[in-house]
């Protein structure tokens, strides 16, 4: 069984993620940890686990939940992977993190590409990727069957959607994605966001005001 545990890390309050499985080994997904007492917080918690990292993923790439991609390939010598649709989003965050007040951001390239049409493993859970673009154009969301997890970036909040405003957005196929990727999922999975607190599938389905 994998646990998981969460950060919320930087001004924009951006939800990171450890998962891990019994041995220790874990995955550090959407790193937002900017100032170095919140990287500190993250690498502290890693050691007092005693867990290994073997992967870093961003589920997509806009400033807030790539800031500690640098540092934490920097600490562990992980591979970063995303989907090959983010790269240029990646690459971009460079010219317009200091608008947003990160002036020392450090750029970071991918190290592989994540394809939704394969599955990884993590210890004896079976990770698979859903492609969920509107928010961004490569958004993808990691959903561990077994347990009922999805982690879903700024797809799916709690009672709201993700934003469609910024280069790449499309509100209707965020819609589509949300109907055909998520909401087929058990209703008792647990959707796991890039900010804000934890909801359901059921739940979204019954109180979300935008996709009532």
């Amino acid at each position: 069984m994998l646990s998981l545990y969460q950060f919320t890390f930087n001004p924009l309050q951006e939800n990171t993620y450890l998962l891990a499985d019994e041995a220790g080994d874990c995955w550090i997904i959407d790193p937002g940890c900017y100032e170095k007492h919140e990287q500190a917080q993250l690498f502290d918690f890693i050691e007092a686990k005693k867990l290994k990292p073997v992967k870093l993923i961003n589920t997509h790439c806009h400033v807030d939940h790539v800031l500690g991609n640098a540092a934490v390939k920097r600490k562990y010598g992980v591979p970063l992977y995303i989907h090959p649709i983010e790269e240029s989003y990646l690459r971009a965050v460079q010219t317009y993190a200091p608008n947003y007040g990160f002036v020392a951001y450090e750029s970071t390239t991918p190290d592989e590409y994540i394809d939704v049409d394969k599955t990884m493993q993590l210890g004896s859970d079976t990770v698979k990727f859903l492609f969920v673009p509107g928010h961004s154009p490569g958004h993808i969301a990691l959903y561990i069957e077994a347990q009922k997890i999805c982690i879903a970036g700024d797809v799916l909040f709690r009672q709201s959607i993700g934003r469609t405003d910024l280069p790449g957005g499309n509100h209707i196929e965020l819609l589509q994605s949300i109907q055909t990727a998520l909401f087929t999922l058990p209703g008792d999975t647990v959707v796991y966001p890039g900010h804000g607190p934890e909801t359901t599938i059921e739940f979204e389905k019954r109180y979300n005001p935008y996709l009532s």
